[in-house]
């Protein structure tokens, strides 16, 4: 059969596995916006803390995923954990390296203007510099969930979720019947998943940064 007729017959399967897919790839770029936007927050003043914790997150991306992924299950089993921890380290170097350089970028003046006028250290960090940084910590959002797209196929070799077990299958029954069509049906959704994504992050792009720092 062809790949559309392949698709339409197997609808209800890839597209459930098509939401687990972008939703855990979703949480996962949350996950890693939480603790990178929280490293960023804790060494963006010092040269030295943002060197070690940009280092640290760039050795990540250095470990394939097979061996992260094997070195993840002897400790925390097969299924989502190891998977969710996976995505969730390789997807902190952009969100790190670019909540630094964005809260590095604010201009001192505008800190010391928002300070003059009796806002205290907390109050500057949240309402002035973060807002100011928004844009650099979105697009270091928005790279990393591109990226944890590709690499939440991998995480079928841990029994985790999403497309990467079509993908996985027609690649293991290759010159099988519908082999060519699972792992085709499979890539061709990452791919649309990701175009899609990328458009929302657009959108929340347009809905939350002013005009005046685009």
């Amino acid at each position: 059969m062809s790949l559309w007729q392949y698709i339409a017959e197997r609808w209800d399967r890839l597209s459930l596995q098509s939401w687990l897919h972008v939703s855990g790839v979703v949480q996962c770029t949350i996950l890693a916006a939480v603790i990178g936007v929280g490293v960023g927050i804790l060494v963006y003043r010092s040269p030295a803390g943002s060197a070690i914790a940009t280092a640290l997150s760039s050795t990540v991306l250095t470990i394939p995923s097979f061996a992260l992924l094997g070195l993840l299950i002897p400790v925390v089993g097969l299924g989502v954990t190891p998977s969710v921890i996976a995505l969730t380290l390789y997807g902190l170097l952009p969100i790190v390296r670019n909540t630094i350089v964005g809260l590095s970028g604010v201009d001192p003046s505008v800190s010391d203007a928002a300070k003059g006028i009796g806002m205290g250290r907390v109050g500057v960090l949240t309402r002035v510099e973060l807002r100011l940084a928004w844009p650099a910590i979105l697009t270091g959002m928005r790279v990393s969930a591109q990226m944890l797209m590709g690499i939440a196929v991998i995480a079928a070799y841990a029994k985790g979720f999403g497309l990467g077990s079509e993908v996985f299958s027609g690649l293991t029954r290759a010159g099988s019947a519908n082999s060519l069509n699972q792992a085709l049906a499979g890539t061709l959704g990452v791919v649309v998943l990701a175009l899609v994504l990328d458009a929302i992050f657009i959108l929340i792009a347009r809905m939350t940064v002013p005009k005046g720092i685009r």
